[in-house]
């Protein structure tokens, strides 16, 4: 089971990789928008199981030192390929709009917060807003986020309809995945707002020092 949380990861690397061959060499509406649902549905679990089943420390395999990087690669490459299909198959010019600001806000946001591109909380440059102003960096990333997932549902809700699918089903399924939106946002808000391991002791060293000072 310690190795469950990687092959989830690795089967999110390989559907990424399928989706962007789709994208490119022509695929059906159907399929991308399964294909990027159970992908996803990768993404929900594999830390779960990371945490849930950990490896020992004198145990750990040597590649677990870049399991961050290769998670965060996995995910860039799915929400490329998927925006790639909306391009290309779907409609160009919504695809082309949404690129150009993801590239925006991902090379810009990653340079300012991080000080690197392709940047992580617990990897960031020293220099980095994350370390100079740890509350604004965090604002920063959050509404990245908070625009990012917008995108990425406007994208697989253009997807959805334009499959052959019932206009029930479109509707149906469309419907489904704003409630999760909304549960998630509202009702997980310690998730939403947890930017990586590292960024929660930040956290807590600033309001242990807050407090400090307040004595």
């Amino acid at each position: 089971m310690r190795y469950l949380a990687d092959i989830l990861t690795s089967s999110r690397l390989i559907l990424a990789t399928v989706l962007l061959f789709m994208a490119i060499f022509g695929g059906s509406p159907e399929a991308a928008f399964i294909i990027f649902i159970v992908a996803e549905l990768t993404d929900v679990f594999d830390g779960t199981c990371a945490r849930k089943w950990p490896f020992p420390k004198n145990k750990t395999p040597k590649y677990r030192k870049y399991a961050a990087k290769f998670d965060m690669s996995s995910d860039v490459l799915l929400t490329a390929a998927q925006v790639l299909f909306l391009t290309i198959q779907v409609n160009f010019v919504i695809g082309l709009i949404i690129i150009v600001y993801y590239l925006i806000s991902s090379i810009g946001g990653d340079l300012i917060v991080y000080g690197k591109i392709l940047g992580h909380p617990d990897d960031c440059n020293k220099k980095s807003l994350m370390c100079k102003n740890f509350p604004l960096a965090k604002k920063i990333v959050l509404t990245r986020r908070y625009l990012y997932t917008i995108c990425l549902g406007i994208i697989n809700a253009l997807i959805l309809f334009a499959t052959n699918w019932p206009t029930s089903a479109k509707y149906g399924l469309f419907a489904f995945g704003c409630a999760i939106f909304i549960f998630v946002w509202f009702f997980l808000r310690q998730r939403r707002h947890n930017i990586s391991r590292d960024a929660v002791e930040i956290e807590k060293k600033l309001a242990k020092k807050s407090q400090n000072n307040i004595s």
